[in-house]
């Protein structure tokens, strides 16, 4: 009998480890033999842990499974009980999703290479060595791939820039400090398939000319570090990775640095410095990274999710993941529904299907019970929407025109008992406690945003066309979007939830 229980962290931080040590322990009390796999996880967190049993039909799930319910399991014959699920990919949650980064996720062994290929893996690096770097390029440039860390930059015109660059090393860099709220994309993928990042970061090693590259991933991710250290292992030890990739006679190998913990560090030049062992702040720009990145050499910085994507574009073509999505807006988002919310989880989508129907039929609305007030795209800089804009469809230039952004794709949700005031309160203090400190709009104007709020809410009127010049200061004026996008948050406040801030609304009549 084969049973599945995930080794992802938010399984573990559930109880998946002692429900695989109860299905070991109480299977050898039966004198029954069990192949346990510690796979990644499908992305329903409310279900977590989630254990699966392979049957001839399929694999069917129970859940959310604790250590005290596995006896009556294997009492059931993994059969009609109460935690019963039935076929894990007919979940309606599950079965709505376009799954094409995340095909893989929750399916295998993530440490197994076997597994990997047997489901598609290495398929479009063994496409990519048969291409010209020009050939690679062109490829991803025309899937219509754009940065999945917030930026929504072309991934392809970033390749270019590095291809065409002069110098004897050239590196690719993955920014995997993933920090913002709600979002766990980058985590789950490492920890559930971290070949296909490899694999992707092999990739643009060919595209570009680049023989290094680095996974730049966060302390606070320490089972994410860990499996991505032995896929590196392993890796290497197949030829994956190395002197000769795939015998090919082509370099490219790569190692992990782990940061230690800053938020700016997700932004591209901090995150450079971090990895040379300097202080994480940010670099003004020109010279762009692409010419000028790590250690001075042309480099490309992509994020997990748009480099994990990469040999799904290689394996299936360009063509295939372009008819994915609206607009500018191509392929597949993966969307991670987090907040006061009863199905919260990771949705992977194509792009264009609305806010409203994310939160309310994927999302399944609040957990309180209570209506929803305020929805927060994009992370801790993100604007809040409120259910006015739910017919917004996702996609990058959609949620410009609201005034908002995408970001990473993490959806927070909260339910009418939320004070917006002390919101944009917040996002100030985040942004003052987490500046790097090079800039003065950043470093300064964060600390007065918070004093300004702090006026509002003591009933100064003057202070709302205060906060208003002092936002726009930080938005023309930061040198990074730690600085330039908390306005969202502070400004989609005040506009949208006008009766949380008493004297914005006595300022307007």
């Amino acid at each position: 009998m084969k049973v599945y229980v995930p080794r992802d962290a938010a399984a573990r931080a559930l109880g998946a480890d002692a429900v695989a040590e109860a299905v070991l322990r109480e299977a050898a009390a039966r004198g029954l033999t069990v192949d346990l796999v510690r796979n990644g996880s499908r992305g329903m967190v409310w279900l977590e842990p989630l254990l699966e049993v392979e049957t001839e039909a399929g694999r069917t799930g129970f859940g959310p499974v604790s250590a005290a319910d596995v006896p009556g399991l294997f009492d059931a014959a993994f059969g009609d009980h109460a935690l019963a699920l039935g076929d894990v990919e007919a979940i309606p949650f599950f079965a709505k999703q376009t799954r094409l980064t995340f095909a893989r996720c929750g399916l295998i062994d993530p440490l197994s290479l076997a597994e990997y290929e047997a489901h598609g893996g290495l398929s479009g690096l063994r496409r990519a060595l048969e291409m010209t770097p020009e050939a690679l390029v062109a490829e991803v440039t025309d899937s219509g791939l754009r940065g999945r860390g917030g930026a929504g930059f072309p991934t392809g015109i970033k390749w270019d820039t590095v291809r065409k660059a002069e110098a004897d090393q050239k590196y690719i860099v993955c920014n995997a400090d993933e920090g913002d709220s709600g979002t766990f994309a980058d985590r789950m993928i490492m920890e559930g398939d971290p070949f296909s990042l490899v694999e992707g970061m092999a990739i643009a090693g060919l595209a570009t000319g680049s023989t290094r590259g680095f996974v730049y991933l966060r302390s606070e991710y320490p089972d994410a570090i860990e499996v991505m250290q032995e896929a590196l292992r392993r890796a290497r030890a197949a030829g994956v990775l190395g002197a000769s990739v795939l015998g090919s006679g082509r370099a490219f190998d790569m190692e992990i640095r782990v940061g230690a913990g800053a938020y700016v560090c997700g932004e591209e030049t901090s995150l450079l410095n971090s990895l040379e062992g300097k202080r994480g702040v940010v670099r003004a720009k020109p010279p762009l990274p692409a010419l000028q990145g790590a250690f001075g050499k042309p480099t490309v910085v992509n994020n997990v999710i748009s480099l994990a994507t990469v040999p799904v574009i290689l394996e299936k073509g360009a063509a295939q993941y372009r008819d994915f999505g609206l607009g500018r807006s191509r392929g597949t988002i993966p969307v991670q529904i987090a907040g006061n919310v009863k199905h919260g989880g990771l949705f992977e989508t194509a792009f264009g299907m609305s806010l409203g129907t994310l939160v309310n039929e994927i999302g399944g609305g609040t957990a309180s019970g209570r209506p929803v007030k305020a929805v927060q795209i994009g992370g801790p800089l993100g604007a809040y929407f409120p259910e006015t804009l739910f017919d917004t469809p996702f996609g990058y230039e959609e949620f410009d025109g609201q005034g908002g952004l995408i970001g990473h794709a993490g959806v927070v949700i909260f339910d009418d008992t939320a004070d917006m005031l002390a919101m944009a309160r917040f996002a100030m203090e985040f942004c003052a406690v987490e500046s790097c400190g090079k800039c003065t709009p950043c470093r300064i104007g964060a600390v007065r945003g918070v004093e300004t709020i702090d006026r509002i809410g003591r009933g100064d009127a003057s202070a709302v066309e205060v906060l208003t010049d002092l936002c726009d200061t930080m938005k023309d004026g930061s040198l990074c979007a730690l600085g330039g996008f908390t306005p969202y948050p502070v400004m989609s406040a005040l506009r949208h939830f006008p009766a949380d801030f008493p004297v914005a609304k006595e300022a307007a009549e």
